[in-house]
């Protein structure tokens, strides 16, 4: 009977503490619940800004969603002179497409005057590419001259790439180069093209000699070491 006694007190002190142990726990999990909805919250926000939640359908970042709008300033800024060096072909247009496995946001299609469709920019030619990469860079100084409160890229520098070129579109390409030169821009060009000498007033021959190279400047009015 003392046996008996004592395992029944035994049992009811369990019982108590259980009781104590489980209103705790309810109290700990009515409070959790504020802090798991806030969790969800949040991590559906991080997935959806880095592009890995399934309600992102384009699985684009927030950093690549931000530069998209800046492409397509970019792009339609360098459409204007693309325009000219492709006698009125090719126009630039931002892309968000997701090609294969790829996350969208940054890509640049091209639109073709010729066959009226849009295409990939890699479906362009060695010279189309050229002065379509060139366009692009003239684009974006001016995004940038107009998001940095007016103040000016003065000058640009192009290293190679005219070899390219046909006679026709190394004209239009020129044409172009020479009208921001006449807004006060200084523009270099890089190149082993005989042409270009017949078109640029102003050069810097480098010689190769025995003993090293010289540098010549050859301008419009003679020839000076």
């Amino acid at each position: 009977l003392r046996e008996a006694a004592a395992g029944l007190d035994a049992a009811r002190e369990r019982c108590a503490e259980l009781g104590r142990l489980s209103r705790r726990a309810a109290d700990e999990v009515r409070a959790l619940g504020p802090v798991r909805e806030e969790h969800e919250r949040v991590a559906r926000l991080a997935g959806l800004t880095a592009g890995t939640s399934a309600d992102n359908a384009r699985k684009m970042r927030l950093e690549s969603y931000v530069l998209a709008a800046r492409l397509e300033q970019v792009a339609a800024a360098a459409t204007a002179r693309l325009r000219r060096m492709s006698s009125g072909r090719y126009q630039l247009v931002h892309s968000d497409a997701r090609t294969g496995g790829r996350r969208a946001g940054l890509g640049l299609h091209v639109i073709d005057a010729w066959t009226g469709r849009e295409r990939d920019t890699a479906t362009l030619s060695g010279g189309e590419t050229f002065f379509a990469s060139l366009a692009l860079a003239l684009g974006l100084a001016d995004v940038v001259t107009d998001e940095a409160g007016g103040v000016r890229l003065d000058t640009l520098f192009i290293d190679e790439g005219f070899g390219s070129l046909d006679d026709q579109t190394l004209d239009e390409v020129l044409d172009v180069l020479d009208s921001l030169r006449e807004r006060d821009r200084s523009v270099g060009i890089v190149s082993h093209v005989a042409d270009l000498r017949r078109r640029i007033p102003a050069q810097l021959e480098v010689v190769k000699e025995r003993h090293g190279s010289a540098v010549r400047l050859r301008a419009a009015d003679g020839l000076s070491d």
